[in-house]
């Protein structure tokens, strides 16, 4: 084991706050957010912050500036109920951010989000806005805006706001589907298109795929080239068998006219192009399509927009999460690598990689104009806080409001051998725990399941469990990224044997210590751990008690119904073709063999793992269910307006107070929570 120093806070930012008392979960749900961080010129910094609004009802954003030598605390900039975000500086100096604020003008459409502007003294005004609301994609020299918007399907950008009234008083709610897909993680598509639009300095919208349908630009990732000339998007389109398949086009901007640059075939896909400053390079991802003995494997690609071979990057285990041009061409490149991440320096023209920074998860990468990128960091023990990563890779903390103080536990780097491989993760540990006082332990398993713990979490965060003296254990096992191509397809086609038993073993090596016991125990999961949850309760009793949120329980169902059904049934086929594999690997074959206490969770609005599969193993526990009704352990928490995650801070509240209740009784023996739940 190798201890990591928990966060402390910096005494002289007055504006830091720390939040140390993690027994108040309401507290730390209102600890603000950095989402975002921009550097302009002269020095200029600004980041994006949310903060539970009154009620606990959502997350509002608002704009700050921060001092960019990290001396001065951060100064608030907007205000406004509906917030502000996506912070972008024009080349003029001028502040872009995103709201559906009112327009004091009145020309904005209500409700809908704009492109707002805020010159460096002066008032915001709206640049542009649509009826379907307006996303910066990219930015021009000249001060053009590449952005998203969306009108209804078969309409022009002319005629939607018209439309959308007609069908918003007749009450229709009606999409006329002609293919697949229907749904996206927790929306219904097909009664809308979405657009790509140049907005020109003085707010003028033009169209740049006015044919486009219901899937062409849906999960669009487009850039604008430096001259305005030229637009780099993804584009898909519907193939046999229910399938998408997705590459780049170019778009001119002067004519519309697209050309298939980069087109999609049987085996590869491409993706989130980006123009070079100088406009002569795009870097790419280009993705192979997953299939029954290989995982979706990506790489990033520069392509000479002139024409020639590309240089296929060699990031080594690092997988990308982000990437953003400098403007000496150096391409910096962020992600996931070892439990931990990284920025890359990569040289644009010869591929040739560098460590730029290390020691934690970076994102929002941002070039600043004197060489230094702005980026928010996060650890585990730390959630995203504003560095400056110089150019010789040390790192410069700024100060702005969000730091958390001291932990109630500390942390470790744990692994184990399992076969061969060191199969890693980290270990939260109650500072009371000891010999003669050892601390119960969780077992949590991550989504994905291509995901890492290796970032601070505000939806599964283990220093609340770790305050209620709980050790919290965090394994990266097979499938998990930041370990290569190895560690993303091993355990491929998502088998919950191979993930099991590199979590147990890895559990069992931390179970030497005296200081953890062994005989109170947990486990937990959401999405793909939720799965794990559901396949580990009918094949073992060792956890006093499993919470299973927006886990998968029957895949022949959940296959088909999955806003993501055609990759899955790719991959997994038809039961009938591959009987062996379902019968080991769908957890509602186990059904019976359940005897741990569950705990499920699920949204109503989850399409990725549609409710259907709560309902059907709410039923399987509650019908097998021998004794009498008021005997039976099992719990259910609905959450009727949620999606994949718990998002609105209220019902966060309730799901950490329910999840930790929940346990507590099982393991602990604590009283078991009232049918109505008190909080």
């Amino acid at each position: 084991m190798s201890s990591t120093t928990p966060s402390t806070s910096d005494p002289t930012d007055p504006a830091s706050c720390a939040f140390a008392d993690f027994s108040d979960i309401d507290g730390f749900l209102r600890i603000p957010r950095l989402a975002a961080i921009a550097a302009g010129p002269e020095g200029r910094v600004v980041a994006a912050i949310q903060e539970a609004d009154e009620n606990g009802a959502k997350l509002v954003s608002s704009l700050w500036e921060l001092d960019p030598e990290g001396r001065s605390p951060a100064r608030r900039l907007t205000f406004s109920e509906q917030g502000e975000s996506a912070p972008r500086f024009a080349p003029d100096g001028s502040l872009l951010f995103s709201s559906a604020r009112p327009d004091p003008e009145g020309e904005a459409d209500e409700d809908q989000s704009a492109i707002w502007s805020l010159p460096a003294t002066g008032e915001a005004r709206v640049l542009a806005s649509a009826p379907g609301g307006l996303s910066v994609m990219g930015l021009a020299e000249d001060g053009s805006v590449l952005a998203a918007t969306s009108v209804l399907a078969g309409g022009t950008l002319e005629d939607d706001a018209e439309r959308r009234t007609d069908r918003k008083d007749a009450g229709r709610t009606d999409i006329w589907h002609t293919g697949m897909p229907i749904r996206l993680w927790d929306h219904e598509i097909g009664d809308q298109s979405r657009r790509l639009v140049l907005v020109s300095p003085e707010g003028e919208l033009t169209d740049l795929a006015p044919d486009a349908g219901p899937v062409s630009l849906l999960t669009a990732s487009a850039d604008v080239s430096p001259d305005g000339h030229t637009v780099a998007t993804s584009w898909s389109e519907r193939t046999r068998g229910g399938e998408t398949r997705t590459g780049i086009v170019l778009i001119d901007t002067a004519t519309q006219r697209r050309t298939d640059w980069l087109p999609a075939d049987d085996t590869h896909q491409a993706s989130a192009p980006r123009f070079s400053r100088d406009g002569a390079r795009i870097a790419l991802m280009r993705s192979t399509l997953s299939s029954p003995t290989d995982t979706t494997y990506s790489r990033l690609e520069i392509h000479p927009l002139a024409g020639g071979d590309p240089v296929v990057v060699d990031l080594g285990d690092l997988t990308v999460s982000q990437y953003e041009w400098a403007t000496d061409g150096t391409l910096l490149v962020t992600g996931d690598l070892h439990s931990s991440g990284a920025v890359l320096a990569v040289d644009g023209a010869s591929g040739a990689v560098r460590t730029l920074a290390a020691g934690g998860v970076f994102s929002s990468l941002s070039a600043a104009p004197d060489g230094s990128v702005l980026a928010l960091r996060s650890t585990i023990d730390s959630p995203a806080r504003p560095v400056r990563i110089q150019t010789d890779g040390s790192l410069a903390p700024l100060s702005a409001p969000g730091e958390v103080g001291e932990l109630p536990g500390t942390l470790d780097w744990v692994s184990a051998d399992v076969d061969g491989v060191e199969v890693g993760g980290w270990l939260c540990v109650p500072a009371g725990a000891s010999p003669d006082r050892p601390a119960p332990v969780m077992l949590w398993v991550h989504g994905g399941p291509h995901g890492s713990y290796n970032a601070w979490s505000w939806r599964w965060c283990p220093w609340l469990a770790v305050e209620r003296g709980y050790a919290v254990l965090m394994p990266d096992p097979a499938m998990s990224t930041g370990y290569g191509d190895a560690g993303l397809n091993r355990g491929w086609p998502r088998l919950p044997h191979v993930v099991y038993r590199e979590c147990e073993k890895l559990l069992d090596r931390v179970l030497e210590s005296r200081e953890l016991d062994g005989t109170r125990t947990a486990m937990l999961g959401a999405s793909f751990g939720g799965f794990m949850a559901n396949w580990i309760a009918g094949h073992t009793d060792r956890f006093d008690a499993i919470v299973s949120h927006a886990g998968l329980w029957a895949l022949d169902q959940q296959h088909r119904t999955t806003d993501a059904a055609a990759s899955k049934m790719r991959v997994h086929g038809h039961e009938d073709d591959h009987p062996d594999w379902y019968r080991a690997c769908s957890p509602h074959h186990s059904a019976h063999a359940i005897t741990t206490p569950m705990l499920i969770t699920h949204g109503n609005r989850d399409y990725r793992v549609p409710i259907s599969e709560a309902l059907r193993l709410w039923w399987d526990l509650v019908s097998a269910w021998d004794g009498e009704p008021e005997t039976m352990p099992h719990r259910f928490l609905q959450l009727t307006s949620e999606n994949h995650w718990v998002l609105t801070p209220s019902n966060a509240r309730v799901w950490n107070e329910a999840v930790l209740a929940f346990c507590d009784q099982h393991v602990l023996g604590a009283d078991p929570v009232d049918e109505a739940l008190p909080w």
